[in-house]
C-alpha cells in the first residue's frame, strides 16, 4: 500500500486517482473532525467537501503538504470553517430591506467556537510567567499592585509584563490563522506574520520580512488576511425575524 507521501507526490504529478485514495483513507477522520466544528450534518458534509476540494487544488498547483496529509487537511478545514463563518456574518438578515430596524443581537456560535479554540491554542504557547500574569489580571481581576508582592516585581513592572503578555497572546492568536507553506522562506514568513502585524519583529526579522513580501504575492495575501482579522472586532451582528438572506 502506498504511503501518504507517495500519494501526495503522485497527485502533484497529475494522478487524480491517488487523491481518491487519500480521500478514502482520510474521509472518516475528516468527518469526525468536522463534527467538532459544526453540529449540523449538512454543514459537516459541505465543510468536508470544500476542504478536500481546496487541498486538491493546492496540490495540483504544486503547493501544499509533502508529508502529514491529515494534519494539513485538518488545518485547512479549520480555516475553511472560520472563513465561512466570517463570510456569513457579512450577510444582512431582513424581511423588508429596511435600514431602520435595529434587529436582535446574535453571536455566531460556530465563529465563537473557532475563536475560542484559536485563543486557547495561543494561550498554551505563551511562557508560563506570561500565562500567569494574564490569568491573574484578565480572569481573576487582580491589579498590578496586588500582584506585585507575589511576583517579586513593582506594580509598574507587573503592568509592563501584562502588556507584553497581551501583545504576545494577540500575535500568537493571529498566528493560528496562518496555514503552513512548503517553501522554506514562506514557512519562515508564515511563522512571523503575527509578529509583523503587531509590530513585534526584531529589526533584522522585520527587514527579512519586508524583503520576502516584496516578491512573494502569496505571503502578501496571507498578511492581508490576518491584518483583516486583527482589525476585526467580533461583535454581534444583527439578525431580524422571518429572515431572508441577501449578500
Amino acid at each position: 500500500m502506498d504511503s501518504d507521501t507517495d500519494l501526495l507526490a503522485a497527485v502533484r504529478a497529475g494522478d487524480t486517482a491517488a487523491y481518491g485514495t487519500l480521500y478514502e483513507r482520510h474521509h472518516a477522520a475528516a468527518r469526525q473532525f468536522a463534527y467538532g466544528l459544526s453540529r449540523d450534518p449538512a454543514d459537516v458534509d459541505d465543510l468536508v467537501a470544500e476542504t478536500f476540494a481546496k487541498v486538491f487544488a493546492t496540490l495540483r498547483a504544486g503547493r501544499g503538504p509533502l508529508v502529514a496529509f491529515r494534519a494539513y487537511l485538518h488545518t485547512t478545514m479549520r480555516h475553511v470553517c472560520y472563513h465561512r463563518a466570517r463570510r456569513d456574518r457579512r450577510l444582512e438578515f431582513t424581511d423588508d430591506l429596511t435600514r431602520y430596524d435595529p434587529g436582535e443581537p446574535f453571536t455566531d456560535p460556530a465563529l465563537d467556537r473557532l475563536e475560542r479554540s484559536f485563543a486557547a491554542a495561543a494561550f498554551r504557547q505563551l511562557p508560563p510567567r506570561w500565562r500567569d500574569v494574564l490569568w491573574q489580571t484578565e480572569v481573576e481581576g487582580s491589579t498590578p499592585a496586588e500582584l506585585a508582592p507575589r511576583m517579586g516585581l513593582t506594580p509598574n513592572a507587573v503592568a509592563v509584563l501584562a502588556h507584553r503578555a497581551r501583545e504576545g497572546l494577540r500575535s500568537l492568536y493571529l498566528q493560528q490563522h496562518v496555514t503552513a507553506a512548503d517553501h522554506p522562506e514562506c514557512r519562515w514568513a508564515g511563522e512571523h506574520l503575527g509578529g509583523q502585524v503587531r509590530g513585534r519583529l526584531a529589526a533584522r526579522d522585520a527587514h527579512r520580512m519586508r524583503s520576502h513580501l516584496s516578491w512573494c504575492e502569496e505571503c502578501r495575501g496571507r498578511l492581508a488576511e490576518i491584518q483583516e482579522i486583527d482589525g476585526f472586532r467580533h461583535g454581534p451582528y444583527r439578525q431580524r425575524h422571518h429572515a431572508e438572506t441577501s449578500g
